[in-house]
């Protein structure tokens, strides 16, 4: 059965992939005409990138980027990402397009359909698939039937309100702020520029092909989105926050908005699901919205593969909203936070988060756990009753003993599959070679093999489903026995071999 995914962003063309790759036939539609040269987002954090990397497109998109190893938080405060324990321990800043330009060529090659030109008008639903009428280009609206259907389809979410579900939050939390895409006649010595006073802030970042994002907010101009930008506007609010606006001219984009705080409760309505800004909208501080969205895609994606393929119930499936909601319930509370404190008006109160800032960032473990929480990195989701202390944490890209020239976990993970880690290479030829139907066995290499657990089971999203301890090597096959099982398919079929 085909799923219908609505809204071609990095979100909806990570999503349809996704599922493509895992042998599901995917519709990708996009009421756009053609693709915008235009972004919103430019930072693509550590946990994203290994997104990427574990289908094999990270590399590229780090290669036509800035990295960035530490960014500016308050005035001097710094925070180091070169800590990360991570291949990528920084923050790449790229254009939202050459994001997406990597992900549709990954699309287009493993074969979903994308439309362009083609809106979702309604769609209705029943216990065995979804009716979606569909508007195409030439203005005929016709109806389409598809098992499930994803709505990755923006704040303006038609297929949120289409399904009834509320986007419950606040509205207007900063209004006015201003998004300008420019040229600079002096461009700043930093990758990323940027201040706030108690009035305004500004924020200038390169996209690396000779045009900056300038994004500034005034405390005293309060106009509606639709009111008109000019380019004086913007370089007043920049001179007035970093005292120059760095010779800017030829503005190719100009742009006012107003930041909302919402997230709707539920992210299933039986066969419709909701997935990035369709399901969450928050501040832009800390470049969090694409990266959040990207990483619900690649939750979901292997889930509602395996549940349209019949080799998972429901369960599975309500997992997603399970995993995903309370992530993005602390990013919008996180950007929140972290854009009050950018425009602190008091004096006394900005000069205490200064200090602060600087003290708390010069703590490692604090550090660190704010590094963390900024790239994505210490996500982690619920173990279960039970489960292995290190179940449902964020799998570390370890080295392997290089078997069919694959060298490292995340190399492993691009079949899209389930990965089992085994630190003892015997113990994996001893497994009977129908594991191999559902899971790809590896061995991690020699350096590691001792200060792993014997046996690792890695989810297709590079979360660790299951973790064992256990000396005993007959105790652990039958353990490794129930995990597929949950994990993957019927027990009868993962025998081992005495």
């Amino acid at each position: 059965m085909r799923v219908l995914v609505v809204g071609a962003g990095p979100t909806g063309l990570l999503l349809a992939a996704e599922l493509a790759q895992a042998g599901v036939p995917t519709t990708l539609v996009e009421r756009r005409h053609t693709e915008s040269s235009l972004t919103r987002a430019f930072a693509v954090h550590a946990r994203t990138l290994e997104v990427l990397d574990a289908r094999g497109t990270a590399d590229e998109l780090v290669a036509g980027g800035a990295p960035l190893d530490r960014v500016r938080v308050f005035g001097a405060a710094e925070l180091d990402l070169a800590r990360l324990p991570t291949r990528f321990p920084f923050v790449l800043v790229t254009p939202q397009y050459e994001t997406e330009r990597v992900l549709r060529e990954r699309a287009e090659a493993v074969g979903v359909e994308i439309r362009t030109g083609t809106e979702l008008v309604s769609l209705r639903q029943d216990a065995d698939g979804v009716e979606a009428e569909l508007r195409g280009r030439d203005g005929t609206v016709r109806t389409e039937r598809t098992s499930y259907l994803v709505g990755a389809d923006g704040v303006h979410s038609t297929v949120r309100r289409a399904v009834g579900l509320p986007f419950v939050g606040r509205s207007s939390v900063m209004s006015s702020v201003v998004l300008a895409d420019v040229r600079l006649a002096e461009p700043p010595a930093e990758v990323l520029t940027a201040n706030g006073t108690g009035n305004g802030f500004a924020f200038v970042v390169p996209f690396g092909d000779g045009w900056y994002r300038v994004i500034t907010w005034y405390r005293h101009r309060q106009l509606p989105d639709d009111a008109p930008v000019t380019l004086e506007e913007v370089r007043e609010d920049t001179r007035r926050v970093l005292g120059t606006d760095y010779g800017m001219h030829d503005a190719r984009w100009l742009s006012r908005f107003h930041n909302d705080e919402r997230q709707t409760p539920h992210y299933r309505q039986g066969r419709v699901l909701l997935a990035g800004d369709a399901a969450h909208t928050h501040s832009p501080a800390g470049g969090q919205g694409m990266n959040t969205g990207l990483q619900d895609a690649f939750n979901l994606g292997w889930k509602l593969a395996a549940t349209v393929q019949g080799r998972a119930d429901d369960a599975l499936l309500d997992s997603y909203e399970a995993e995903r909601h309370p992530v993005g319930q602390r990013v919008v509370r996180m950007t929140g936070a972290l854009i009050r404190l950018v425009v602190l008006r008091p004096p006394p109160l900005r000069a205490v988060r200064g200090l602060a800032g600087r003290t708390v960032l010069r703590v490692g473990p604090v550090a660190d756990k704010v590094a963390g929480a900024l790239s994505g990195i210490a996500i982690r989701y619920p173990a279960g009753p039970g489960g292995h202390p290190s179940a449902g944490a964020r799998a570390p890209d370890l080295p392997l003993s290089g078997a069919g020239g694959v060298s490292r976990l995340y190399e492993a993970l691009r079949t899209g599959r389930f990965v089992l880690l085994t630190a003892d290479p015997s113990e994996a030829a001893a497994l009977d070679g129908r594991v191999a139907d559902a899971v790809d066995v590896h061995a991690v290499a020699d350096s590691r093999a001792t200060v792993v657990p014997p046996l690792i089971l890695v989810r297709p999203d590079a979360h660790i489903a299951w973790a064992t301890d256990e000396p005993d090597r007959g105790h652990r096959r039958r353990e490794l026995t129930a995990a597929l099982d949950h994990w993957c398919e019927a027990p009868d079929r993962y025998a081992t071999r005495e």
